[in-house]
């Protein structure tokens, strides 16, 4: 299986956000942001994957349930091109299946930080098919590219990525909190024109170094950041980016 988010940042930016707008701050909703945490939490948890459910048994049986989880709903390059409406599906409900508890998390993480406000700039409807359209075609790009491999690809981090990308264009001059772990886990705050490159850049040295089998599919994290930039780019180059980010509390402040 290949899980699909495993940033290249974890062990060397891990950001826990702070880019928040005066107006989330003050609370108000982001609803397919949150609405898509929630459903790809409760999934997980209904999944053998979560390994909470004791109707999936324990040990052998309970990775064989793990890997026909991930070969019905996930993408198999080899399979996808083939004449099967079925295999068509699975870069669309990959987006919403993950492999592990730190694979959920981590997701989640991102996708909490950064669509909030990208929801808000870009409205609720366009959000939702940005998000969807992006994340599938990440994940077929990844495929056209390993289309031989027969290992199962799970995960939203293509459609996150893409939220990355929109992010950079619409909101580059806001603050994004990173440990450093050379650093000793400090948290320093760094503008999003910083951080999101730098953790773009990571993601192309590790895909260079990837090769077919079990891992990260750091193709797919590339091709959603550029397809989010790009959209953000056309739909949004001809108004005015928000040029700062007024925060008086940031909610990532108050994070260990």
């Amino acid at each position: 299986m290949i899980r699909n988010w495993r940033t290249a940042a974890l062990g060397t930016v891990r950001t826990l956000g702070t880019a928040r707008t005066a107006r989330t701050a003050r609370g108000r909703s982001a609803p397919v942001t949150y609405g898509l945490i929630t459903l790809c939490c409760l999934l997980f948890l209904l999944s053998p994957a979560a390994g909470l459910n004791p109707a999936y048994g324990t040990g052998e049986e309970l990775l064989a349930a793990q890997r026909a989880h991930f070969r019905r709903w996930g993408v198999i390059p080899a399979e996808l091109f083939e004449d099967s409406p079925g295999s068509a599906l699975t870069p669309a409900t990959a987006l919403f299946v993950h492999g592990s508890w730190v694979h959920l998390l981590g997701n989640m993480l991102f996708l909490y930080v950064f669509g909030a406000m990208t929801e808000e700039r870009m409205g609720r409807l366009q959000f939702a098919l940005f998000y969807l359209g992006c994340g599938y075609l990440a994940l077929l790009g990844y495929a056209g590219a390993n289309a031989h491999s027969q290992q199962s690809l799970v995960g939203a981090s293509g459609a996150i990525s893409a939220i990355l990308g929109a992010f950079l264009f619409l909101f580059p001059h806001a603050r994004v909190t990173s440990l450093l772990p050379f650093l000793f886990f400090l948290p320093l705050r760094f503008p999003a024109w910083v951080v999101l490159p730098f953790w773009a850049a990571l993601q192309w040295l590790a895909a260079g170094r990837a090769g077919d089998g079990p891992g990260v599919a750091y193709l797919a994290h590339l091709v959603g950041f550029g397809l989010g930039f790009v959209f953000a780019w056309v739909r949004f180059g001809r108004t005015t980016r928000v040029r700062s980010v007024p925060v008086a509390a940031p909610e990532g402040e108050k994070q260990p």
